[in-house]
This record gives structure tokens, C-alpha cells and sequence, in this order.
């Protein structure tokens, strides 16, 4: 079963999800005030040459290189300093289950997302319609956080810093959103609810793949000329 504190990390994003949802779906106080702090943020944008790079950070063309240049570095922890956690066939060391559950995560961005907009059909700030949550924020989020996820696994230092650089890649990728008019910012925070739940579980399926995968094999030093290679006295 999942850890204790993996079922509050889920929890409490599903919640704000759920909140979210049933706020756009009910025309409540909550989604009133959302458009009302969008049109303030939007009035009071920087300029496009400014927020929009922000907002394609949510792009699939900007956060999936992100997050394929930390698997790669995770293959190479484990090929050449065999990193903990990955296991492969004959013990090589390739991280299939971690990049899995990382790949797991990112397929259902689309999916759930997509399922979301055609159910609540929200307006967007500037017309058109199916704008609840944001895709290229959950893009963003999960992408970002996954590459974190992998670059711990993969022995990476200075993890609190990897998490706060997404955080802020996450959080200006949002605010460009709004910014531009491409969103509400609720569209913004539901898509974070999301990304959360998918990147906790991602965390949790990691975890136990570790604690499951076997060890990966010492490879032995070779022995000094003269010496012998197995335990003992040295050869006359």
C-alpha cells in the first residue's frame, strides 16, 4: 500500500481539483472572482515579448526535451556510477522502471486534461470555449516535475534547488498563461491540482520500484601486477 504521506500528497490536490471543477461547473463565487482577477492580471501584463516565452514554456516542444535531457542523464548515473534504485536485465542498470512511471505520468496529461475541457466547456478570456484546466500548465508542472524526480533517482545534488527551479519554471509558465489571455487563472490552479496528484504518484511508483529493485553488481577492481586477485596471502 501507498505510504501515509503519499495518500495526503494525493489527497489534497484531488481536493483542490474537485473544488475547481465543481466551482466552473456551478457558475459559483469562486469562478466569478477568478475572472475577475484574470481581467485584473491581464490589464496589468508585462509586455509580449516578455510573457509570452513565459507561457510557451508550457509548449510540448519546450518541457518534453526537459524532461528526455534528465533521462538521459539518468542513463548515464547509471551506466557509468550505477545509481542506486535502477535495475535492468543482467543487472546493467538501465532506469526502466523510474523513466516508466515518469512516461506514465506525462501520457495521462493529454488524456485527462482533454476530458476536463470537453465535460466543463469553460470560455476562455478571449473567447472560444474548452479552456478548463490548462494543458500547457499540467504539461509544464509534470514535465518539470518528473525531470526532478529522475535527476534524484539518478543521484543528482542540490535536490531542493532542482525543486525549487521547477517550481518557478512552473509558476512563471502560469503566469504568462494568464498574462496573455490564454487562461483563467483557476484554469491555471486546477491544472496545478492535477500535476500534482501525477507527479506524486509518479514519486510513490518510483519509490516502491526502488525498494523492489534489486542492487546493481559491484563490478571488481582489477588486481596489481604480481598480486593475487582472490582473498589470501600474496603468491610467493
Amino acid at each position: 500500500m501507498p505510504p501515509v504521506r503519499w495518500l495526503w500528497w494525493a489527497a489534497l490536490p484531488l481536493l483542490g481539483c474537485a473544488l475547481a471543477v465543481w466551482q466552473v461547473l456551478g457558475d459559483g463565487p469562486l469562478r466569478r472572482a477568478d475572472e475577475r482577477l484574470g481581467d485584473a492580471l491581464r490589464a496589468a501584463a508585462p509586455p509580449a515579448w516578455c510573457a509570452e516565452p513565459l507561457a510557451d514554456l508550457g509548449n510540448a516542444a519546450v518541457a518534453l526535451p526537459v524532461l528526455l535531457a534528465a533521462l538521459l542523464y539518468a542513463l548515464a548515473a547509471a551506466r557509468f556510477r550505477r545509481a542506486p534504485g535502477f535495475a535492468g536485465a543482467g543487472g546493467t542498470g538501465i532506469p526502466l522502471g523510474p523513466a516508466l512511471c515518469c512516461a506514465v505520468a506525462m501520457a495521462l496529461v493529454p488524456a485527462v486534461v482533454s476530458a476536463l475541457k470537453a465535460w466543463t466547456d469553460r470560455p476562455g478570456p478571449l473567447g472560444g470555449t474548452g479552456y478548463f484546466p490548462s494543458g500547457h500548465a499540467a504539461t509544464a508542472a509534470v514535465a518539470f516535475g518528473c525531470a526532478v524526480l529522475l535527476l534524484q533517482v539518478a543521484g543528482a545534488r542540490a535536490a531542493r534547488a532542482w525543486w525549487t527551479a521547477a517550481a518557478l519554471l512552473t509558476a512563471l509558465n502560469g503566469l504568462g498563461l494568464v498574462w496573455r489571455g490564454y487562461h483563467w487563472p483557476l484554469d491555471v490552479l486546477a491544472s496545478w491540482c492535477l500535476s500534482a496528484l501525477l507527479v506524486a504518484a509518479a514519486a510513490w511508483g518510483i519509490t516502491a520500484f526502488r525498494r523492489s529493485a534489486p542492487p546493481p553488481r559491484a563490478s571488481r577492481a582489477p588486481g596489481r601486477p604480481g598480486r593475487s586477485e582472490s582473498p589470501g596471502r600474496p603468491g610467493g
